[in-house]
């Protein structure tokens, strides 16, 4: 969340797609319905079903799942159209005044510039920045201007790493892909300008702000209708209330975009997200009390664990992972160390510029004393990611025979999918799994699942350990939640009989192995046996040492060169500001530095005073960064450093002290006056929020653009010849199959969760089971009349991966719709049934999984499943 949920109550407009808050958030909601009570917010609600969030809304938009690109690209189009934007606020605080090159061509076919058909990659070297001073009023080519095809495209680059699909996008600190051999040829990546060209009467054809017109001029109310099924009065209605905030020119007012995995269980899910950002930057509420996106995780530690490092591509804190081509730390740092990119006259933190202490801070971290200048700071000892280890990446290389093992800990790999057959296959094919649970699971029994019969069951060779983990009530440390607040918890009760602390577990594999190493050697042993391990007792690791390390310490005393503040050898820092490059500092999380300080745990504080009234509590918990509760919030201030809403004071300049004050923790160089024209966005090296995304940020385009779902019922209405997306990531074993309307597949399904279950632990629970005893399937009353089906009936969903046998539930929450001409039923499945729990145990269950439906196709950007829409039969048995 770039705000977090006390924020929501803020707000004056509401749009929440891709969630379903009141079921699955319900005490974040509770902000929500404060804001339409206290402050008569409106809340626009667009999902497949009408949801108990629908129910409160002032506006609910029925959309086909997966078209949620064309619907906020048909926002867009009406906030330009009808000038209802925040003018100052665009071309102060965004790049819509930067310059794009010659030679950048938008889609209007399907695909952006630089496109390889032999490679399915991008070239995304016209993907840049133009590099001059001011081109107010000069010529230049038309807009959308291009090279003929992709091989002229790539003749005339200036140089671009190609990429492959669902490789690591370079992002703000670009970084080259991974699995890109440091030996191949690929050309570096062409940096940002230092002086971008631009033109801040938003006029020039190749400004981003006319390319962005020009993007979404096609998404007429009419293609939106075509695409989403929404009508086009409906549609126009949504889009006219969300943007009244703007109307006259009004900058008081506020809206908030409210998402979840809704949007990100897409082919396209991350420039979903994109969308909906590029919108708040275009009517100004990014920054600003009541605004913002924000996503409400689907775990308590969603956003935690992702802090940390939880997925391969990054090191905690959002470090970029070292790759093959990163011969030595210098190499590493200058790839993804990032330089400002603005117009000359403007200014900018890019604070990612001080990824150098950052990085060594964390090494020290990792490997203490072990870790000097001489040896480059252990940067040697840690992996280089030489590929895609995505989730799907790694089930795949299971099935395929070159992953022999897994470690599954608080994670139900099958039964979260996608293609769970493939995964209990790849299991299958496994030489050991680990599991840590509660509870047995659809993984740690994997060999039980339906359709394995005991002549097969003899033929699995796979050696489990099933090891019993304490409940989450039963171990103290902390959760980060979707507002990025780091909360910390103490223990319930002890676990029960043999079960064991997670961190206890991960302490003896870890003693264990370097033992074996130390005592019967191995090749490069240095990460394994000089790894920091510190703790009081190394057998049982207390996670208030962790979280302390994790914060960061000073190795030597240090010195603010400025108040000559000290800090002695040895005490935490009180935050990232203090970090060195020259191995004085250990931290293992630079944006956690500050959570525990000398002055003891912050993330364990319970004030619940709040003296602005906006929900901001400084003293509950503690907020990264620096207990920052509205991430860049500089841009609630106009360019003199003036409040936008005099009512809603998050921050401002004030004039005496020569520093910026406030109500929140400024998101800003403080001592910057606002002559000094520095922008608001610090983490961006322009300073500004990006509308346009340059170079490699993204795999699919600097734009999103509307891609069909990979299984669709229809073709692309904006360019039927690239129906999806050109770089989708697919795979090619004999279980990765696809349908398509020709074969039968011709109703939509999309997956969902229940406010009566948590995941696939609670079907564990009598309590949850009595609520929810069995799985169902969501069936519109019109498509039920036309098959036969009646409440209660036993129907079977099918896909081209697999079958799913539930109760039908009949239901007026879903309707029929008109896609493109043609009528489209949807239909919907509850996740959290399996063939393990109470009353499968029973018998009392049909024992299938519902991502035993889904294909395993993902997102370029982040690698997450299309889990939100594909196609399936619909059957009464």
């Amino acid at each position: 969340m770039t705000n977090g949920y006390t924020d929501i109550k803020n707000t004056d407009m509401m749009l929440i797609m891709g969630g379903n808050p009141a079921e699955n958030h319900p005490c974040g909601f509770k902000w929500a319905i404060e804001a339409k009570r206290n402050r008569n917010a409106k809340m626009i609600v667009v999902d497949p079903r009408f949801t108990r969030t629908a129910a409160t809304a002032d506006l609910f938009c029925q959309i086909r799942a997966g078209s949620d690109i064309a619907f906020l690209g048909g926002v867009i189009r009406y906030a330009i159209e009808n000038n209802r934007i925040a003018h100052e606020y665009l071309a102060n605080y965004t790049n819509a005044a930067f310059i794009v090159n010659e030679g950048f061509k938008l889609p209007e076919d399907g695909l952006y510039s630089g496109f390889d058909p032999a490679t399915q990659i991008y070239d995304k070297s016209t993907w840049n920045y133009q590099e001059g001073g001011d081109l107010s009023g000069a010529a230049a080519a038309p807009a959308g201007a291009h090279v003929a095809h992709a091989a002229a495209s790539q003749s005339q680059s200036t140089g671009g790493q190609l990429e492959k699909p669902g490789g690591m996008g370079q992002g703000y600190q670009g970084a080259s892909p991974a699995g890109a051999k440091a030996t191949e040829s690929a050309k570096p990546t062409p940096p940002l300008p230092p002086n971008a060209a631009y033109d801040l009467t938003l006029q020039h054809p190749r400004c981003v702000y006319q390319l962005l017109r020009q993007q979404y001029s096609r998404y007429t109310p009419e293609m939106v209708e075509r695409i989403t099924g929404i009508p086009k009065d409906q549609f126009l209605k949504a889009a006219d209330l969300f943007t009244s905030i703007r109307k006259d020119g009004d900058m008081n007012k506020v809206a908030t975009v409210i998402y979840a995995v809704g949007w990100t269980q897409h082919t396209f899910g991350t420039q979903i997200i994109r969308t909906a950002a590029m919108l708040q930057l275009l009517l100004g509420n990014v920054g600003r009390a009541g605004g913002g996106v924000n996503a409400l995780r689907g775990h308590s530690n969603i956003q935690g664990a992702t802090d940390m490092g939880g997925v391969y591509d990054i090191w905690p804190g959002y470090l970029k992972v070292p790759n093959p081509s990163d011969v030595d730390l210098k190499t590493y740092l200058k790839r993804t160390t990032p330089t400002a990119s603005k117009p000359a006259m403007w200014d900018s933190f890019n604070y990612w510029s001080n990824t150098p202490k950052f990085t060594v801070s964390f090494l020290k971290a990792m490997y203490g004393d072990a870790a000097t200048k001489d040896n480059d700071w252990a940067f040697h000892y840690m992996p280089k990611v030489d590929r895609n280890y995505s989730w799907t990446e790694l089930w795949d290389r299971m099935y395929t025979g070159s992953v022999k093992g897994l470690f599954a800990f608080g994670m139900n790999g099958v039964a979260i999918g996608p293609d769970s057959q493939k995964n209990i296959d790849a299991l299958k094919r496994a030489d050991w799994l680990v599991v840590g649970e509660i509870y047995p699971d659809e993984t740690s029994e994997f060999w039980k699942s339906p359709g394995i019969t005991p002549d097969e069951m003899k033929k699995i060779n796979t050696t489990v350990y099933r090891l019993a983990c304490a409940g989450f009530a039963e171990k103290d440390g902390s959760m980060t939640n979707s507002s990025r607040w780091l909360q910390w918890k103490n223990i319930a009760l002890p676990p029960p009989a043999n079960a064991r602390l997670d961190q206890d577990i991960v302490a003896q594999i870890f003693l264990r192995v370097r033992a074996l190493y130390k005592n019967e050697s191995g090749k490069f042993s240095d990460p394994i046996l000089n790894a920091t391990w510190t703790y009081t007792d190394p057998q049982h690791p207390s996670l208030a040492e962790v979280a302390k390390e994790i914060n960061g310490k000073a190795l030597s005393d240090l010195t603010d060169p400025k108040t000559q503040q000290v800090i002695k050898k040895g005490q935490q820092v009180p935050g990232f500001a203090w970090l060195k490059e020259d191995g004085s500092t250990s931290c293992g999380n630079w944006i956690y530095a500050g959570s525990w300080t000398e002055a003891g745990p912050m993330l364990a504080r319970r004030g619940t005073e709040d003296p602005s009234g906006l929900g901001i509590h400084p003293n509950w918990a503690w907020s990264w960064p620096a207990n920052r509760r509205v991430l860049y919030n500089r841009a609630s201030c106009d360019v003199n450093g003036k409040p936008w809403d005099a009512q809603r004071r998050q921050v401002w300049w004030n004039e005496a002290a020569q520093l910026w004050v406030g109500n929140d923790v400024p998101d800003f160089k403080p001592d910057s006056p606002p002559k000094e024209h520095m922008g608001p966005f610090i983490m961006i090296p322009e300073g500004v929020g990006r509308i346009f995304a340059p170079l490699a940020a993204f795999a699919d385009g600097p734009f999103p653009e509307h891609y069909e779902p990979f299984e669709s019922p229809v073709q692309n209405p904006l360019h039927a010849n690239q129906s999806t997306s050109p770089v989708v990531k697919k795979f090619k074993t004999p279980l990765d199959k696809f349908g398509s309307p020709s074969e039968g597949f011709n109703i939509i399904c999309t997956t969902y969760r229940l406010t009566e279950h948590y995941h696939y632990w609670t079907k564990n629970n009598p309590m949850n089971v009595q609520l929810i005893p069995e799985q169902f399937v969501e069936i519109p009353v019109e498509l039920a009349q036309e098959l036969g089906i009646k409440g209660t009936d036993n129907v079977k969903v099918t896909s081209a991966r697999g079958s799913y046998v539930a109760k039908a539930f009949v239901t007026k929450r879903i309707k029929p719709m008109t896609i493109d001409g043609k009528k489209v039923y949807q239909i919907g499945l509850p996740i959290h049934q399996g063939y393990r729990g109470i009353q499968e145990d029973r018998g009392k269950e049909s024992k299938t999984i519902a991502n035993r439906l889904t294909p395993t196709v993902t997102d370029p950007n982040a690698y997450t499943p299309e889990f939100k829409g594909f196609l399936v039969k619909l059957e009464k048995v």
